[in-house]
Order: C-alpha cells, then sequence, then structure tokens
C-alpha cells in the first residue's frame, strides 16, 4: 500500500469538489478541437489538455492507490481550478476560452 502524505484525504475532498466533470465526460471533451485550442503548449499537448488526461486517471483510482505525486497533482488541479474561476468574464461563458481551459482541468463552469 502506499502510504500518501499528511492532508491528502483534505486534498483529494477538495479535488472531488473541484473537479465537477465525470472521467467520461473529460475523456470525450478533450477529443475536441475545442479542447485542443486552449493552453500554453510548446507546440505539443498544452498543459491543461495533458492534465485533462491525469485527472481522467486520478478519478478511476481509488484514494487508497493513490501516491504523493497523484497527491501533489490533486492540489495543482484544485489550485489552477480556483484561481482560475476568479477570472470569469462578463457575459455568456458558453463558448470562451476560459470555460474551455477550466474544462481541461476537469471543471465545467456552466454546470
Amino acid at each position: 500500500m502506499v502510504r500518501h502524505q499528511k492532508g491528502g484525504d483534505e486534498t483529494v475532498e477538495e479535488f472531488n469538489e473541484a473537479v465537477n466533470m465525470t472521467p467520461s465526460e473529460v475523456e470525450k471533451w478533450l477529443g475536441t478541437d475545442e479542447s485542443k485550442s486552449v493552453g500554453q503548449s510548446d507546440g505539443g499537448e498544452s498543459v491543461g489538455h495533458a492534465s485533462g488526461r491525469r485527472i481522467v486517471k486520478l478519478l478511476h483510482t481509488s484514494q487508497s492507490d493513490l501516491t504523493d505525486d497523484d497527491i501533489a497533482h490533486m492540489r495543482k488541479v484544485v489550485g489552477y481550478i480556483h484561481r482560475h474561476i476568479e477570472q470569469r468574464p462578463s457575459g455568456d461563458v458558453a463558448e470562451t476560452r476560459w470555460r474551455y481551459s477550466l474544462m481541461n482541468w476537469g471543471h465545467d463552469p456552466m454546470k
């Protein structure tokens, strides 16, 4: 059994609150052109898109099997979602890069 660092349970709880898309919703979203059109990239896959693929795996992982690295990534996801939500643009956000970016990180602000 892999023991995870102190605060892991709290991080998992925050992650599960922040990530409001199901694994299948995230997977389907990551396959869209909109998903691939946003995020910081060095010419390859964007950071958010890669994170989305990892989020799908984390959502399928039992809490007792999470590693320190998984918990650290969950913290990163929670931090990103919380910071990004604060930057919500005015008006309809349905087809905005802001929403698309959040969805790459497993959070649909329209849910």
